[in-house]
């Protein structure tokens, strides 16, 4: 089901009514409920793809349990390759297995070898890098000993299938969300309103503001040998917030839903465009993946210890595997080469930490004009970067990039519409920078009464904008 679908509006009330006033006779009962209606939500886009989830829940489960049952250190080490091999294997299959046979013919054939690989056609299955890093996850750490495995198994297949961000996040760890399914959860109408407010929000970005930006970044990129450098900047710029606003309403909607059933997720958007170097970026773009990479990649490398050659190599290893796990396809490696790219000279002059992890003129208005510049460039920096990551091919990407680079005219494209709304959206995160929830923040600023209207417009707007266009990382 699509979050910006009818039948999911009709029914996640039912699941809500029956989740909080008949299934709240205890955590069991309303974890098994949540189980069985993750299932249905995940099953209702492919049913057989349902049995992927289930088998990865399934094995999981238990190399959890005998890795919490062994003591011998062999045993242990074979349980968790076994773990990575299967949900790793699991995933090269269905997202990677006919992009490394096609680039293994080519480069055969630089040597005048002809190859027949056989190719299938294989459907991704929606939301599999998601859950696959999730359920990972519960292994590495139960490996680790940072955490006891779990003997409950309905509450662990609640944790994997918890439909709120099973297709799209955030990916959450074990160690932090695990524990939520186990705790008594009563209703916190508190709560309940901060996730009214998120949901509303993350459907206002995607539905209004991304579909929008959509509109103009897709007649931009299909088409972009039509049209001139101005026109080609703006529908870069238009996909950078389509995926931005895309991507964090999912996460926004997510959380909100998860908040109206009594769970917390990570935030894992903290208003990236407002970042003054890449670094800072990396610290708000897509956290929940970042901190993934971080903990289960690049700390295993050897993350910042020893040389400065060694740093070097590990973050470009995070970068290329980040830009890899998008999608198989070189203009994402190429994307996350970028990033390296962006992020080394950082790393030379040992300024990744050197701003603060405070948002930007957090006590004042307007910002600093050194940081105004450094925000600009930043983005600038991100935007071009998004260019290979949404062009068909590194090919289409350079000469989208050489259009750009013949700036001979002044030519617009008709997005009256979609400026107003990247406007608009770049006021409502400046007013909110200070709080999770944008809308906590702007509330201050309006009367109760008033703020009540907007809210009813704001919900009239989505309505009548709405198209049920999927959300981009569903093909993740």
């Amino acid at each position: 089901m699509l979050f910006n679908s009818w039948i999911f509006i009709a029914y996640f009330p039912i699941v809500f009514c029956l989740y909080w006033f008949v299934f709240n006779k205890s955590v069991k009962l309303q974890n098994g409920f949540l189980a069985i209606v993750s299932f249905i939500f995940y099953g209702w886009w492919s049913i057989k793809f349902l049995s992927l989830l289930f088998l990865s829940l399934f094995v999981d489960f238990f190399v959890g349990y005998f890795l919490q049952k062994s003591t011998k250190e062999h045993s242990r080490k074979l349980l968790i390759i076994f773990s990575l091999v299967f949900n790793l294997g699991l995933l090269g299959f269905f997202k990677y297995f006919n992009f490394f046979a096609d680039a293994l013919k080519e480069f055969l054939l630089l040597f005048g070898w002809k190859a027949d690989f056989v190719t299938l056609h294989v459907i991704l299955p929606v939301g599999i890098s998601f859950y696959t890093f999730q359920s990972l996850s519960y292994t590495i750490q139960v490996y680790r000993k940072k955490m006891q495995a779990t003997t409950d198994i309905i509450s662990y297949a609640a944790y994997i299938s918890f439909f709120p961000q099973l297709v799209a996040g955030p990916i959450e760890k074990a160690i932090n969300f695990l524990p939520q399914f186990f705790k008594k959860r009563v209703f916190d109408y508190a709560k309940a309103v901060q996730g009214m407010r998120l949901i509303l929000w993350g459907f206002f970005k995607k539905v209004v503001i991304a579909d929008t930006c959509a509109f103009y970044a897709n007649l931009t990129f299909n088409k972009y040998h039509h049209y001139d450098a101005p026109i080609l900047i703006m529908g870069a710029e238009y996909f950078a917030f389509q995926i931005y606003c895309d991507f964090s309403g999912y996460t926004d909607i997510a959380r909100g839903l998860a908040k109206l059933l009594g769970f917390d997720l990570i935030i894992n958007f903290n208003y990236p465009y407002f970042s003054r170097n890449i670094a800072e970026f990396w610290r708000r773009w897509h956290i929940s993946l970042s901190s993934w990479f971080r903990d289960y990649l690049f700390i295993p490398l050897g993350g910042s210890y020893g040389t400065k050659n060694k740093t070097i190599r590990n973050t470009i290893i995070v970068f290329l595997v980040s830009g890899l796990w998008h999608g198989a396809n070189f203009t994402f490696i190429v994307w996350g080469g970028l990033h390296a790219l962006y992020y080394l000279p950082l790393l030379i002059l040992n300024k990744t930490k050197s701003i603060s992890k405070e948002i930007v003129a957090a006590n004042n208005l307007f910002p600093p004009f050194k940081d105004f510049i450094s925000i600009v460039f930043t983005f600038i920096l991100v935007t071009l970067a998004w260019i290979f990551f949404r062009s068909a091919s590194c090919s289409d990407a350079l000469q989208y990039l050489k259009g750009i680079a013949h700036f001979n005219s002044f030519s617009l494209l008709g997005h009256k519409d979609a400026l107003l709304l990247v406007i608009f959206l770049l006021l409502i995160d400046w007013f909110g920078r200070h709080q999770d929830n944008t809308l906590d923040a702007i509330i201050n600023y309006i009367p109760k009464m008033r703020y009540f209207i907007y809210c009813i417009l704001a919900i009239f707007i989505i309505a009548n904008f709405s198209k049920q266009a999927s959300f981009i990382y569903f093909q993740f």
